[in-house]
């Protein structure tokens, strides 16, 4: 019986060199995973702020690899059942309470076809990434290694690489108010202290 958490290579040839990357793939999303939950958790709510900097930068390179590779085609024409959905609404409470004040912002819904701007909420952000991500591990743990890159791929270029960089922008905005938008006094004082000791 194969070890469902190491999956074997892909039967058909033309998937086998897909093992590789999907196992890297694998391992990206359950780090991110985790560290988002983490976060949530408030495990360090006084860094939250740089770590999804960090987790989100991360995810962007798995992201850009299932972009930049060929379309990966799954086996069966329709999607296995990858067995019952995990409820993210806890995890997106979670996280709209440790960003409240600065979960809400503004997005462009598609930047090639129209200025509309819309709603968005990093919280929404972040768990609808999980979830995609988790969606696709499920197949993944359960040996369908194409059809977890055929989902990471598509959700990656439908939805959540969107939502990644979106939230990727508001993020560093944040960080980069946090970090300059400091009282011009303060700043000289402690400029004058770290010259004259």
């Amino acid at each position: 019986m194969p070890d469902i958490t190491t999956p074997t290579e892909p039967g058909p040839p033309e998937h086998a060199d897909l093992a590789g990357l999907a196992q890297d793939t694998a391992r990206d999303v359950r780090d991110f995973s985790t560290a988002v939950r983490d976060i949530a958790a408030g495990v360090a709510p006084d860094a939250a702020i740089p770590l999804l900097l960090l987790v989100i930068s991360q995810l962007q390179v798995t992201g850009a690899r299932l972009g930049a590779i060929q379309d990966v085609l799954p086996d069966e024409r329709f999607e296995p059942d990858s067995g019952p959905e995990i409820d993210h609404d806890a995890l997106r409470t979670s996280l709209a309470n440790l960003l409240e004040g600065l979960d809400d912002y503004a997005d462009v819904v598609d930047p090639l076809t129209s200025v509309e701007l819309g709603r968005g909420a990093l919280s929404d952000d972040l768990a609808g990434i999980v979830a995609a991500l988790e969606h696709g591990l499920a197949h993944y743990d359960q040996d369908r290694v194409v059809e977890a890159m055929w989902w990471w791929q598509f959700s990656y270029l439908s939805e959540w690489g969107v939502r990644a960089s979106a939230a990727l922008r508001v993020v560093l905005t944040i960080l980069g108010h946090l970090r300059l938008d400091a009282d011009e006094e303060t700043v000289a004082d402690a400029e004058f202290d770290a010259l004259h000791p």
